[in-house]
């Protein structure tokens, strides 16, 4: 469905399950949205939806990060995890847990009020499951004003291409809090 991006350079990382990583992505909670404006490069956490393949979130219609995306579309969006540190007899072999996906497009601005509310309702069902009683109404999406009063909109993430990369946890090596190296077992 996608392209993978150059090749990671450690491929014993590298993840191409594609139903691994959107599962991943469907279930991460914050991503860091890349831009890059006049050789300034500008990174910001977000909330976010994966939907049909995409990357949606909302935002102020001003500020910093449309001012940079008016300029340049091409954006990159990671999420990652850490699962924790992964031990080893061997001190140059404790490595990390995780997962990441960087996922590489342009951005635009969701112009339709029907994939806005869908959106938005995808945004409210990840973040607080079953809070709300009704779904939410377009008229509230095409209303709704930020704190300082602009108008608030969905971006959408066209994704060109991607790499993923992971290291499972191994649950007999994962450090925890007040274990020593004499804990480890002896099946390294």
């Amino acid at each position: 469905m996608y392209a993978f991006a150059a090749q990671v350079r450690l491929q014993l990382r590298a993840c191409t399950d594609e139903t691994k990583i959107h599962a991943f992505l469907e279930r991460a909670e914050t991503g860091f949205l890349g831009l890059s404006n006049e050789n300034r490069p500008y990174v910001v956490p977000l909330n976010y939806v994966w939907m049909d393949g995409a990357v949606y979130f909302h935002g102020a219609e001003a500020g910093r990060k449309v001012d940079d995306m008016r300029q340049n579309a091409l954006a990159c969006f990671t999420v990652s995890e850490s699962y924790g540190t992964i031990t080893d007899p061997v001190p140059a072999h404790t490595d990390t847990a995780y997962m990441s996906v960087m996922l590489f497009g342009s951005l635009a601005v969701v112009e339709q009020l029907d994939e806005a509310t869908a959106v938005m309702q995808k945004l409210l069902d990840k973040y607080v499951p079953g809070f709300y009683r009704h779904p939410l109404a377009a008229q509230h999406v095409d209303k709704y004003r930020s704190s300082l009063g602009s108008r608030t909109i969905v971006f959408k993430l066209t994704v060109d291409s991607m790499t993923a990369k992971e290291n499972a946890p191994k649950e007999d090596r994962m450090f925890r809090p007040g274990q020593i190296e004499g804990m480890l077992s002896d099946r390294h």
